[in-house]
């Protein structure tokens, strides 16, 4: 079941770690093994071991067959997780141990130190394991960016003056669970009229009016792996000012797009799409980066798209593209892709059009 452990093995190796403790649900579904609170992951130099309690024992005995699985009593003193650890490092000879830094309260770090060994703190380096995806994770993400514009296609069709956002977010949730996703990959943004001026607006009991925007982000996660998509669209022609807004982000997404190449800086993809924006007036209106990685992460991928990332890109590395610009009292617009470099550029995985979308006023 278990997988990519070569790559952690050559990632320990390379940053002289004798021994790594994997606690997070992101890399534990990375590894593609158990992801229960009661489950963490150990890789020694020269093994892999599940430690759990019992309540995850019987599906690990039929699921997992990579990891050596060892099983812990949290009840018994003594007999924790981190006792079974400690015994694996000594018998291992292992004489340092790397963890995932923000994955430790602190009293856990606490009793982490008193298993005797130095303790190596692990932050973007963990995430950077995750930045350049297999052909494998491409397909998956391919597969779930699909599915996301076919959910996108569904709900439009449905949407008409007088729904509440919260009729639109539940036409969202509905039809991603019955394409198959898991879970949503965050809670869905859906804002209307004026609310489109918050970036990451919750529904509320707001009705849709005609010509107004109806900004809607939203992303599943499927096979574990997440997608992001935003648009926007309007029940009826939309007003002057939100047509000149919404031509100021396009224009600038597509530079944005454009940008996106292998060895570029991706402070410089930033700057792209936020040149144009500035140079029609709104720069104080676009107030957060370009983009953000993709893939397993609950919003913890790399690269970060934003004007001080220092991140070269390369191929096979995945990120969204999402200016915007927010105008208050008047209302906002995004629009977003899933990105991936291929063959040196940047290719958007989403089909969806960027043209106005103008619904029927029924």
């Amino acid at each position: 079941m278990a997988k990519r452990i070569e790559k952690i093995h050559e990632f320990m190796n390379q940053n002289n770690i004798d021994a790594l403790l994997i606690k997070s649900k992101t890399m534990k579904k990375w590894l593609s093994t158990m992801t229960g609170s009661g489950c963490n992951v150990l890789i020694t130099q020269n093994k892999g071991f599940l430690i759990l309690d019992g309540r995850y024992l019987a599906e690990a005995k039929e699921k997992e067959h990579d990891l050596e699985i060892i099983l812990h009593s949290p009840h018994e003193m003594g007999c924790n997780y981190l006792s079974v650890a400690q015994d694996i490092l000594k018998k291992e000879h292992c004489r340092n141990l790397g963890i995932e830094a923000s994955q430790m309260l602190v009293k856990e770090y606490r009793d982490v130190k008193k298993i005797g060994v130095p303790i190596i703190l692990l932050d973007e380096e963990i995430a950077d394991l995750r930045i350049i995806k297999q052909q494998e994770e491409i397909d998956i993400m391919q597969e779930a960016v699909d599915i996301t514009d076919d959910i996108y296609k569904k709900v439009l069709a449905n949407i008409h003056l007088g729904m509440t956002e919260y009729e639109i977010s539940a036409l969202v949730q509905y039809y991603s669970i019955a394409a198959g996703a898991q879970q949503m990959s965050f809670d869905t943004i859906v804002a209307t009229g004026e609310r489109t001026a918050f970036p990451h607006g919750r529904p509320t009991e707001r009705r849709v009016k005609a010509h107004e925007p109806i900004m809607i982000d939203f992303g599943i996660q499927y096979k574990n792996y997440q997608s992001d998509m935003t648009r926007m669209c309007f029940i009826g022609e939309p007003e002057p000012k939100i047509k000149e807004i919404y031509d100021i982000v396009l224009k600038a997404q597509l530079a944005g797009l454009n940008a996106i190449n292998a060895g570029v800086i991706a402070s410089d993809v930033d700057k792209a799409a936020r040149d144009v924006i500035e140079k029609n007036g709104y720069g104080q209106y676009f107030n957060h980066g370009l983009g953000h990685g993709l893939g397993i992460g609950d919003g913890c991928e790399l690269p970060v798209l934003n004007s001080s990332s220092k991140t070269i890109l390369k191929e096979h590395m995945m990120m969204s593209c999402e200016p915007g610009i927010y105008v208050p009292s008047i209302g906002g617009v995004r629009i977003e892709d899933d990105v991936v470099i291929i063959n040196g550029r940047g290719v958007p995985l989403n089909k969806t059009t960027k043209d106005y979308i103008i619904l029927e006023v029924k």
